[in-house]
């Protein structure tokens, strides 16, 4: 598929079969996330793969929807500061790396057929606990992934022309 028609195939999956994710597409995906570019090549991310079964209760602790769980598999895209590069100016790039990371994941389980949700707005407490999280490591986003049960809605995305500016402000 080309580039850009992944682009617009990919959208925000909410409802999940329960058909389990063969192996290898997971570990495709996982590939994906692995070769994603990241700042001065640190990979200072982990990535952390949970099977939701026999897990939903606590895992609804870390994002309380439904469909959170429905996935057969939830990963959690962690950052790592303390082995990222560093700017000049003291700005770790550690959640840039992570975002990067997880959209390379997410567009490759797009192009395999999966569906995805980025989710940001999770419990950081609970998410530690639940997995085990150490203090020095930052979960940054959630994804369920799985086979959609949904359909597309349309895309709204605002004209080019608001968003890009060329040569300044």
């Amino acid at each position: 598929m080309q580039f850009i028609e992944l682009a617009r195939k990919r959208y925000s999956v909410r409802s999940y079969k329960a058909e389990p994710v063969e192996d290898d597409k997971l570990q495709l995906v996982l590939q994906a996330a692995r070769l994603a570019p990241t700042a001065a090549n640190r990979q200072a991310f982990r990535l952390i793969v949970i099977l939701t079964k026999n897990r939903e209760s606590e895992l609804l602790r870390i994002y309380n929807r439904p469909w959170f769980v429905q996935a057969p598999v939830v990963i959690c895209i962690c950052a790592i500061p303390n082995e990222a590069w560093v700017r000049s100016d003291g700005k770790d790039y550690s959640g840039v790396d992570a975002a990067i990371v997880m959209d390379h994941l997410v567009l490759a389980a797009t192009d395999l057929g999966l569906g995805t949700c980025w989710i940001a707005a999770f419990d950081p407490a609970a998410a530690r606990e639940v997995l085990g999280i150490p203090q020095h490591v930052n979960p940054v986003a959630f994804t369920p992934l799985g086979f959609p049960a949904d359909q597309s809605p349309a895309k709204k995305r605002r004209n080019l022309d608001d968003l890009v500016k060329y040569s300044h402000w």
